[in-house]
């Protein structure tokens, strides 16, 4: 290892220790959970368990409630992580030598600024990656066992959603590129670990809040006073009213229940009721949007990163 890379893994070695002790705890960690969880369900037939509607045994219940607690902390981690890699590794990455004025020594290297920037960036983007894809299936392994199981972790969670599967890999990516992007503009450390603590964050809202209004929910439709379908482990999105012609119609327009329900459906001329759902396959359509919203950002931002050091004086 020698030149660029050489001096990236220098400046970052601590960095990277750092983050593969926090891996090796979570794994400790989350291998004893799952052991337990394990050894607390064997024997026990979890294929009642399946969904929101569904009735465990007592013992089990018990069982997979206190491991949901776990799984949720575990979880917690993961969607903090991201904004953590932003703060702690991208915002110091050149915000940092700007800061300090060791940038000059870089400029009188050979190798110049944007190869001095390609190994920095580039072997923390791996760190980034690998720490990210461990810790997110670290999360999805854990919570395996009992999936979307009755009152427990469901997919469309925040804890799973948002912090396992590809989407938590390219978050973190966009946390760095987001980080050493306002380092590189603000100049100083602990202003743009702020302020990349607020950008991650609110990207990350912005994505969670509009999630459902970006995947046209499926319409599960009992006709008349019918018993509704059971809605598993589906993610549900509201009820609405049928008329005839195909038109639906908000829920408050009958807040009943059997036959007063029955006579407001009649009165408004309703003929069947709609539950709008989003099945658990969708998990890969949301996986798909998040991860697309945050690689393009990251790209963006990294593009726009490079183009600062080619065209501005950083000494």
């Amino acid at each position: 290892m020698t030149g660029t890379l050489w001096l990236a893994w220098r400046q970052q070695r601590l960095l990277i220790l750092t983050a593969a002790l926090l891996v090796t705890a979570l794994a400790v960690w989350a291998a004893l959970g799952r052991a337990d969880l394990i050894e607390a369900i064997s024997g026990y037939d979890l294929s009642q368990c399946k969904g929101w509607n569904g009735e465990c045994p007592p013992e089990t219940y018990d069982a997979m409630t206190e491991s949901n607690g776990g799984i949720r902390l575990l979880g917690a981690i993961g969607l903090a992580l991201p904004a953590a890699i932003g703060m702690f590794w991208g915002a110091p990455l050149i915000g940092r030598e700007l800061e300090s004025g060791t940038i000059k020594v870089v400029l009188t290297q050979d190798s110049g600024v944007r190869s001095w920037f390609a190994a920095r960036f580039g072997l923390a983007a791996l760190c980034a990656v690998t720490v990210s894809t461990a810790v997110a299936a670290l999360i999805a392994w854990w919570w395996a066992p009992i999936s979307n199981m009755y009152d427990g972790v469901y997919w469309h969670d925040p804890y799973i959603l948002n912090a396992s599967g590809p989407s938590a890999v390219a978050g973190a990516l966009f946390a760095l590129a987001a980080g050493t992007a306002i380092g590189l503009l603000v100049r100083r450390t602990l202003p743009a670990m702020g302020a990349t603590l607020a950008v991650v964050l609110a990207v990350a809202a912005v994505l969670t809040y509009f999630r459902r209004d970006f995947v046209t929910p499926v319409d599960r439709i009992t006709p008349g006073m019918q018993p509704k379908r059971l809605i598993g482990s589906a993610w549900s999105a509201g009820y609405r009213y049928l008329t005839p012609d195909g038109a639906q119609h908000p829920l408050e327009n009958c807040l009943f229940s059997g036959e007063q329900l029955r006579a407001c459906m009649d009165e408004h001329g309703f003929v069947g009721r709609v539950h709008k759902v989003y099945p658990s396959s969708d998990f890969w359509t949301f996986q798909g949007i998040d991860t697309t919203v945050y690689l393009l950002l990251a790209l963006a931002l990294v593009a726009l990163t490079t183009v600062r050091l080619r065209g501005r004086r950083l000494g």
